[in-house]
């Protein structure tokens, strides 16, 4: 008999590597003899960069970056020097913050853009980014900020996503060699009733009084990024997975050109689950 195990992670308990493991095991009690094959699953949230080192024999790495409310964090990534996957929950996730210390307004991205940059220096043909459990809506601002490319408020001094009045800087030339791809859990826009604040904004400790406002920054936030990349800023605030992670499927849409497809379909694909099924 063959059994194909396949579970992604389980919140705060499990790996989807370690629930792979329990499960082979209690499969070999009963039946060991059976043909095993073990599949760590990630869709882009907590647990993405584990799944894929397993799935693609990828060196793990760790870095030590800013985390969302600017304490440091160690985050994990993985790589080989041809493909790079860097979880965006590593370095601004949900579960680095106690719900009781959540901040819509403060917490940020900027770790998410550091450790990118360590991936870019591997210079990988290909990056993946998993965008999922993030507890950060400052649409990638901080992101950005990292890799060389800053919101500026009226004076030209940096801001917040309140107070950004225009985009400059420019993005390392490294990355126009670079298939960058995000691997997504949701396909939210931006902004409006099924957008990034509305929808993920309580969770992340946003007030009933803070949607509105932050739902407004998003949509300037929107017309800033088409400022910048010369695109339409209404193509920006309406594709689907713009409004993944706060609001960072947009930044990595608008100026990386990443490409946005389903966490767990890119890996189902890539180790190839539909044969071995």
């Amino acid at each position: 008999m063959k059994i194909v195990i396949a579970p992604d992670s389980f919140k705060e308990s499990l790996t989807a590597v370690e629930a792979c493991t329990a499960m082979a095991a209690g499969v070999r009690d009963i039946l060991p003899d059976a043909e095993i094959i073990e599949i760590p699953m990630a869709d882009g949230g907590e647990g993405t960069a584990h799944a894929f080192a397993a799935a693609l024999d990828l060196e793990e790495r760790t870095t030590t970056v800013t985390g969302p409310l600017g304490d440091p964090v160690e985050a994990h990534w993985c790589g080989d020097g041809t493909t790079a996957v860097v979880e965006l929950a590593e370095a601004a996730g949900i579960h680095l913050v106690a719900p009781e210390h959540r901040d819509i307004w403060a917490a940020d991205t900027r770790g998410v853009g550091q450790l990118l940059n360590a991936a870019l220096d591997t210079a990988p043909q290909k990056l993946i980014i998993g965008l999922g459990g993030s507890v950060t809506t400052d649409g990638g601002l901080g992101l950005l900020a990292a890799l060389g490319v800053t919101a500026v408020d009226a004076a030209g001094e940096p801001a917040d996503l309140r107070h950004a009045a225009r985009i400059t800087g420019e993005r390392d030339p490294r990355w126009n060699d670079i298939q960058v791809v995000i691997a997504g859990d949701v396909d939210n826009p931006l902004c409006g009733p099924t957008g990034a604040a509305a929808v993920f904004g309580p969770q992340k400790g946003a007030t009933d009084e803070d949607i509105p406002e932050l739902d407004k920054s998003l949509h300037h936030w929107a017309d800033l990024l088409a400022d910048f990349t010369g695109t339409d800023g209404t193509t920006i605030r309406d594709t689907p997975g713009a409004g993944a992670a706060g609001g960072v499927g947009a930044a990595l849409l608008s100026v990386l050109h990443a490409e946005m497809r389903s966490g767990a379909d890119l890996l189902l694909d890539l180790v190839d689950f539909r044969g071995k099924v």
